[in-house]
């Protein structure tokens, strides 16, 4: 490997998480400015921004916040897949000179201000087709992903078990997480997936991702400057995206073949790589079958093979395909858009810094961010420069 291109993460940081008495923009600065303190950066060093979420203008009310006058902004909405898309953005960015430095912040205290609906309807009222799912009340976005989950049962004979395996690795990894929301919990177990309440058939309660509060942010600059701030600059390798519908799942081009295949497959030709390079791998697991989905759609597995490929422990501390290694949105944090975490576990896997959950000479990791309805897809590969 060598020195990689010439953009580089040189900062992450986390809010407090899982219950807080902090509004979304409290969590969005606490994060911002842990992420630029790990840099040995400070505020004046920022002339990009990138954030989406709360308000009309989220990326210019953030700089207000901080306090910066930003050359470069970027807002995009594209669910879990956006932090990702950021990080491809603020790469073009810092290559053409639009800006130096770039912070992605996220915020949200969804757990304790109750602010999400599951009926959904306020986000896709006005959308076609979606329009015309909304007189059936499905729960958004989780009916739609149980949709996916019965097709690829249907056709490829994947189980209940299967799906609730990616659940019980996840809070494994949660116990070697002390930030995590479910660190304090004890195991779970196949049996106790299977009989908590059907939410929305074949899915589970604990099929679905944790509603938390909580922030996320990162840093980035060039090559060239990382190599002289306070922590191991993290190259970014490859990165590729594909969005293939909006809202409505009756848009969706096939249920279990996702876009993810095609962003994918980008990223890995931009960094060279292919999946059997990857020591480490983050995947957005907004349910347990958006993880079977993604693990194919990567090509760690052929398709149809995801629910066998995480059985046996396969993707626990101490399995062969090291997943999710913060606990995931599942029982590490979830406040609404994960995708910025992903990155930050990667980032401290890369360093070293992961402690009783680091997976040793972790040289290579991949993150995937999905977003909407099984909508956007965002995959990007780092590397630890040698």
């Amino acid at each position: 490997m060598s020195d990689g291109p010439d953009v580089a993460i040189v900062g992450v940081g986390e809010s407090d998480l899982g219950m807080t008495d902090k509004i979304a923009t409290e969590l969005q600065v606490q994060a911002a400015m842990r992420a630029i303190e790990d840099a040995g950066l400070s505020l004046r060093d920022v002339d990009g921004v990138a954030t989406n979420g709360s308000g009309t203008f989220p990326a210019s009310s953030l700089s207000e916040e901080l306090g910066l006058t930003p050359a470069w902004i970027d807002d995009t909405s594209a669910g879990g897949a956006s932090w990702l898309m950021f990080i491809a953005d603020a790469v073009a960015a810092i290559h053409t000179g639009a800006c130096t430095t770039v912070l992605l912040a996220y915020g949200s205290n969804q757990r304790s201000g109750r602010t999400r609906s599951l009926g959904g309807t306020q986000f896709v009222r006005n959308d076609p087709p979606a329009a015309f799912e909304v007189p059936f009340a499905p729960l958004v976005p989780l009916s739609p992903y149980a949709l996916a989950a019965t097709r690829h049962m249907h056709e490829f004979g994947t189980t209940s078990e299967q799906l609730a395996e990616v659940a019980v690795s996840a809070r494994e990894w949660a116990l070697k997480n002390p930030a995590a929301f479910r660190y304090g919990d004890g195991p779970l177990t196949i049996d106790e997936v299977l009989t908590s309440p059907i939410v929305s058939s074949p899915l589970h309660t604990r099929d679905c991702c944790l509603v938390t509060d909580g922030g996320g942010a990162v840093v980035l600059t060039s090559a060239d400057r990382a190599r002289s701030l306070r922590k191991p600059p993290v190259s970014i390798l490859g990165y590729g995206g594909c969005v293939d519908h909006a809202w409505g799942i009756a848009a969706t081009p096939d249920l279990v073949r996702t876009g993810a295949w095609n962003s994918a497959r980008r990223a890995y030709a931009m960094a060279g790589l292919g999946p059997a390079d990857i020591d480490v791998v983050q995947l957005y697991d907004s349910f347990t079958i958006t993880v079977l989905l993604t693990l194919e759609a990567l090509q760690f597995c052929e398709p149809g093979e995801a629910g066998p490929f995480v059985a046996d422990g396969r993707t626990r501390p101490g399995g062969a395909f090291p997943l999710n290694t913060s606990g995931g949105g599942l029982s590490y944090c979830h406040p609404g858009q994960f995708g910025v975490f992903l990155v930050i576990e990667a980032v401290r896997q890369l360093r070293g810094e992961s402690a009783d959950r680091q997976i040793l000479g972790a040289e290579v990791a991949l993150c995937h961010g999905t977003g909407g309805i099984l909508s956007q897809h965002a995959t990007t590969i780092l590397g630890r420069p040698r």
